[in-house]
């Protein structure tokens, strides 16, 4: 019940965010909750499971931090709403995009979630993207084409 608990608490704390840092850090939280679920089951491919999440995970926070440090320094503003440069822009729609699975950075997805119990893949195919579409929905966009580019191939590869 911790583990559930703490996943709410993650997915909370990024909805109620206005800053990249406790956005970040909603994020992570929810990742950290994440792991032991996958590994619970204790067989090599649950390992494996919770050990690619974990990289492409980290992965997608790394470029997430950058993106929004590079955004204060140039803008000096730390706010979601306040992504104006179009660098920033670009890495955060990718970070996210990464994070959610959508095509073509989709490839972790298949190999973590054959090594999950139903329960815990049901979590993480549908919990767990709450938190960073929610962030995807608050950036502002000055140009849609990487979103519709995401948006088409995850629609042609998945549909």
């Amino acid at each position: 019940t911790l583990l559930l608990s703490s996943l709410g608490l993650g997915t909370i704390v990024t909805f109620t965010s206005s800053h990249w840092l406790f956005a970040w850090m909603g994020l992570e939280l929810n990742t950290l909750a994440i792991i032991p679920l996958i590994a619970n089951n204790h067989h090599p491919r649950a390992v494996e499971a919770a050990t690619n999440y974990f990289l492409v995970q980290a992965t997608a926070a790394a470029m997430l931090l950058f993106a929004s440090a590079t955004n204060a320094w140039i803008t000096g503003q730390w706010e979601i709403y306040m992504i104006t440069h179009p660098l920033p822009s670009t890495v955060i729609i990718v970070a996210l995009a990464l994070n959610l699975g959508l095509a073509p950075l989709h490839l972790w997805l298949p190999e973590v979630i054959q090594g999950l119990d139903l329960p815990t893949g049901l979590i993480l195919s549908t919990w767990q993207n709450l938190a960073p579409f929610a962030l995807l929905l608050q950036v502002p966009l000055q140009n849609q084409t990487i979103l519709i580019l995401f948006a088409l191939t995850s629609t042609l590869l998945w549909g």
